[in-house]
């Protein structure tokens, strides 16, 4: 039997960007749990419904899905929803590979970019055991949902990095295109990314390895299975 070999991909940066759910947080069965029951209140097809609404804030992912509502009823909603994703962590873990890359990351240049708001992702993030960034761009800190680039753009802005110098992690549609919209490289975690044509594509982090650079730059090297 041959041995297994890998082949690596390196990239540079000065900063990296992380979504929450789904990219650093496994949280998808409370995501499916909310969502399902709303769907189904408003006779929505929850399976249709659950192709819309990763990596949008809810409101805006109410809005897709029932154009003609007011927005001030989708707000209204979101509210709720909100609530109830933070009260319920069951089944929330961290993605393969999360603690070790977010420990790596601790004395380097990086934010949280999430849609969900401060109270549900100290929520998650605390489910998953996983450190929370100093620097974090929330629902409260945007005017527009993803897949408008505006909170990676803040993101970059927070810490002082030029867009182009940022790689964005992201696992959704709306977040892969904020972070391509927003001038960066996107790696796409996991298996929703795929389909949405990130600048990599990996399963989880486990293939991952970041490092400081004598230069101050981040490297950031991918370990992928030889073809």
């Amino acid at each position: 039997m041959s041995a297994s070999t890998t082949t690596s991909v390196a990239l540079s940066a000065k900063a990296l960007l992380l979504d929450m759910d789904g990219t650093i947080v496994n949280s998808d069965a409370v995501v499916e749990r909310c969502w399902r029951a709303w769907a189904l209140s408003h006779g929505l097809d929850p399976h249709e419904t659950l192709k819309v609404v990763h990596g949008r804030q809810g409101y805006a992912s109410m809005a897709v899905l029932l154009p003609d509502r007011p927005m001030e009823v989708n707000l209204a909603e979101n509210a709720v929803m909100l609530a109830r994703e933070t009260a319920d962590t069951d089944g929330v873990v961290p993605v393969p590979g999360a603690p070790a890359f977010m420990a790596a990351l601790a004395e380097l240049p990086h934010a949280l970019v999430t849609s969900a708001d401060l109270p549900l992702a100290t929520a998650r993030m605390g489910a998953a055991a996983l450190p929370m960034p100093a620097v974090r761009i929330t629902a409260e800190s945007v005017q527009s949902s993803k897949p408008h680039p505006e909170g990676f753009l803040k993101g970059a802005a927070a810490l002082g990095v030029d867009p182009a110098d940022c790689i964005v992690f992201e696992d959704s549609a709306a977040g892969i295109a904020a972070g391509l919209a927003a001038g960066m490289r996107v790696i796409g975690v996991g298996p929703r990314a795929a389909a949405h044509a990130p600048t990599l594509h990996v399963p989880d982090l486990t293939t991952l390895r970041v490092a400081a650079t004598p230069d101050g730059s981040i490297a950031v090297t991918v370990e992928t299975p030889a073809a």
